[in-house]
């Protein structure tokens, strides 16, 4: 796959970025329509409970993105356990980093480390102040001086690219879909351990409807964030090819994170799609139905394509 340059990356992810904010609210908003019009009961207007509905819809969402938007960097650090890694701690990888950035006339982001023996890396944050990469604890003590370039090579062109901010901006919209289809089957096995009544019966069709509407808003939010999401790791491993000139030490990286990526602390399927590579155990399953809707691509194809720098 051909490098297609750091300023067309930026300009299509900011402009993705924009997609993905008018999408997502306009996903959310068709639940809301779809659900007042399966429940409005006969000589009520479904547009009108809506028109009057949308303002609260929007405040809400815009809270929560507002919020999630400000936590998202002490949320990740929470969801892997991560701690900050400085110059004192680790010279080499400190260093190695600094070279980098300068290199590319970036400023350095913050360092972080997950005590972790396996290995995995990721780099997050949604401005430059904010930027950071997070080794774990065995990535840097199992691979050499040029394999670790090339992975930090890696995460600062996601952070180039503008791929972090794109990638929390779909989480956080992700979130609000996961959160409301979790509400709706929660209510659904509430209101079927209660005592069967008309009444009941009515609340349950409802929330049968929610069921549905949340499942189907949250398929399709999936599949706005896998649409443009894979992509991104081998704009990243060509890139990282690129600012390090040594694309066999990235391959050769991969490989070895290929056989041990497991991060115990990780739990969070969104955290998850921040790594090099997926670092759940699910994720590694062959043929599963995480795989057909993966965030990462195979690794062993983005090592064949490293392979063709050489």
């Amino acid at each position: 796959m051909q490098y297609t340059g750091i300023d067309r990356q930026i300009r299509k992810n900011n402009f993705n970025s924009v997609v993905l904010l008018i999408l997502f609210p306009a996903v959310l908003l068709g639940m809301v329509y779809a659900f007042l019009f399966f429940v409005t009961e006969q000589g009520q207007d479904p547009n009108e409970l809506f028109l009057q509905t949308v303002p609260f819809v929007l405040l809400a969402t815009a809270a929560w993105f507002l919020i999630a938007w400000a936590g998202n960097a002490a949320f990740i650090r929470m969801a892997t356990n991560s701690k900050s890694l400085d110059r004192k701690e680790n010279k080499r990888v400190y260093n190695l980093l600094e070279n980098l950035c300068i290199s590319q006339g970036m400023k350095m982001p913050k360092l972080y480390i997950i005590d972790d023996d396996s290995l995995n890396a990721f780099a997050s944050g949604i401005e430059e102040r904010s930027y950071s990469i997070t080794l774990s604890k065995g990535i840097i003590e199992r691979l050499d001086d040029d394999e670790l370039e090339g992975v930090m090579a890696h995460e600062l062109t996601h952070i180039k690219n503008r791929d972090v901010r794109l990638l929390i901006v779909s989480i956080i919209f992700v979130g609000i879909f996961a959160f409301l289809a979790e509400m709706a089957f929660r209510s659904l096995r509430f209101v079927g351990s209660g005592k069967r009544s008309k009444d009941s019966k009515g609340a349950g069709a409802i929330i049968l409807i929610a069921v549905a509407v949340t499942a189907l808003a949250y398929f399709i939010s999936i599949l706005l964030r896998f649409g443009i999401s894979r992509k991104r790791e081998y704009m990243a491993d060509a890139g990282g090819a690129d600012m390090t000139k040594k694309p066999f030490a990235l391959a050769s990286a991969l490989r070895k994170i290929k056989d041990d990526p497991y991060i115990e602390a990780v739990e969070s399927r969104d955290v998850a799609q921040l790594f090099i590579d997926n670092p759940q155990v699910s994720a590694r399953k062959s043929g599963s139905w995480d795989n057909m809707f993966a965030t990462h691509p195979p690794i062993d194809k983005r090592i064949e394509l490293l392979e063709q720098f050489v």
